[in-house]
């Protein structure tokens, strides 16, 4: 068993580029892959598909989320679900949001 603090991590990850998000890959196996993001302000993950269920827990912070129902505003202790091949993405508006992405099966065991 492994026990992540996903707001330490978040807070501690790393853009490459510092237009883009920060993340942090918490947990990958051919079953899933954890993905932390930390949005700031002004920042978003582009919309885009997956061959994976994609679930997002917003662990800090207030954002938008994106799907094929359009835009909604999301908030610590939200859980937004995607079924495989829905378009998804998500944006921070004036707050750092933090999201725990979680994605199964991981996408290259598709």
């Amino acid at each position: 068993m492994k026990v992540h603090d996903a707001s330490a991590l978040a807070r501690a990850a790393v853009a490459a580029n510092p237009t883009r998000p920060a993340t942090h890959l918490a947990h990958d196996s051919d079953d899933a892959r954890v993905v932390l993001f930390r949005i700031e302000p002004g920042q978003s993950v582009a919309v885009h598909t997956s061959p994976s269920s994609v679930i997002l827990s917003v662990i800090a912070g207030r954002g938008v989320v994106s799907g094929a129902d359009g835009e909604r505003d999301a908030k610590r202790g939200d859980v937004v679900t995607y079924a495989p091949g829905e378009p998804h993405g998500m944006r921070a508006t004036d707050e750092q949001f933090i999201i725990a992405a979680i994605i199964a099966p991981r996408p290259a065991t598709r």
